[in-house]
């Protein structure tokens, strides 16, 4: 499975952007996916996740009611919609697929990852 997160770039601070995330195959039609970020000179952090189906997602503290993660099964995609974007958000961007159903908060719990799309907020 390959996935190709795009979609980041410079916004300023208050802003909006929509990432997303397409992969290869269908093999993640059954699986939970997520979103994860990594700032500069900081650890990998979880930001979002969703079940096989969107029926059920999940997100870090940071995210919860500013970000929105879905998926389309049909297009195999899954997308992370972010608002009211401050400067800690400024990070480097990965989604991946879970091995379960269920996408967790944990690194462990996914498989395939993509190569990552930077986001910049500015102040």
């Amino acid at each position: 499975v390959q996935l190709q997160a795009s979609g980041g770039g410079l916004v300023q601070a208050g802003g909006s952007m929509r990432l997303s995330c397409a992969a290869s195959r269908r093999t993640n039609s059954n699986n939970g996916m997520g979103w994860f970020r990594q700032a500069p000179g900081k650890e990998r952090e979880f930001v979002a996740a969703i079940n096989w189906n969107g029926a059920i997602t999940s997100y870090a503290e940071s995210a919860k009611g500013r970000f929105t993660i879905s998926r389309d099964r049909a297009k195999n995609t899954v997308s992370l919609q972010m608002n009211s974007l401050k400067p800690e958000d400024t990070a480097v961007y990965y989604c991946a697929v879970a091995r379960s159903s269920v996408g967790g908060s944990s690194e462990r719990e996914y498989n395939y990852w993509g190569h990552g799309t930077l986001v910049t907020v500015s102040s």
